[in-house]
């Protein structure tokens, strides 16, 4: 009888649990795609409009202020303004990468060629993150550490114009990237994150930075043919 009642006791509690990690996926994959799509629309602006890319410092100061506001207010729903800030910044910043690539011979093939493994990608491990419903915590440390290398590498890159080590961070990106898809999905299920704001944040860096550094492979092997 005792364990009876103990199983029923636990079971609403389980049931909770399920609820409330069903909901922060519901509510993170729904801000997801409403980021990329306002994120896509001022990439398109940019490029429609031929607009200069604002430069390493402007990008950098936008995109850590405006990341450290949409931190700071993510329990409320001025965090929601923040994100489409950030996001629509970003999208802006990816316009006249985009441009660049488009004005090459073969540049629309090189784009939708990026664009369709950086949704492959990001669908076939968020899928099986969320089907598997192992826990990639254990990466954490790893992924972490790596970004930050990787993030130093690519900015000596581009100030001492190494195009070798430029690539090779993009090969290294396209890795990390993969694993902080399944990282965040995992946290997500395991509750590891719970504000699904956040959550929204680091997806969309993930295929923000998987796609540039697609772009960037790609574009290199095009030219290299």
């Amino acid at each position: 009888m005792n364990t009876i009642r103990s199983i029923d006791q636990a079971l609403p509690g389980q049931v909770a649990s399920t609820l409330a990690t069903n909901k922060m996926i519901r509510n993170t994959y729904m801000l997801l795609s409403m980021t990329l799509l306002f994120s896509a629309l001022t990439a398109g602006v940019a490029v429609a409009l031929k607009l200069p890319h604002p430069g390493m410092i402007i990008t950098l100061v936008g995109y850590f202020g405006l990341l450290f506001l949409t931190t700071k207010f993510r329990d409320s729903a001025v965090g929601l303004g923040f994100v489409f800030a950030l996001t629509g910044f970003m999208g802006y910043t990816l316009g006249p990468i985009v441009g660049h690539y488009l004005a090459l011979p073969n540049g629309g093939q090189i784009v939708m060629t990026a664009m369709g493994m950086t949704g492959a990608i990001f669908l076939g491990l968020s899928g099986y993150a969320l089907t598997s419903r192992k826990d990639f915590s254990f990466m954490g440390g790893f992924l972490a550490v790596g970004i930050l290398v990787a993030f130093l590498a690519g900015l000596g890159a581009i100030f001492f114009e190494m195009p070798g080590l430029s690539l090779a961070v993009s090969a290294i990106f396209v890795l990390l990237m993969s694993g902080l898809i399944l990282f965040e999905t995992s946290n997500i299920i395991h509750g590891g994150e719970t504000n699904y704001i956040m959550a929204t944040v680091t997806l969309f860096v993930s295929i923000f930075n998987l796609f540039t550094s697609l772009l960037h492979l790609l574009g290199f092997m095009s030219s290299s043919d």
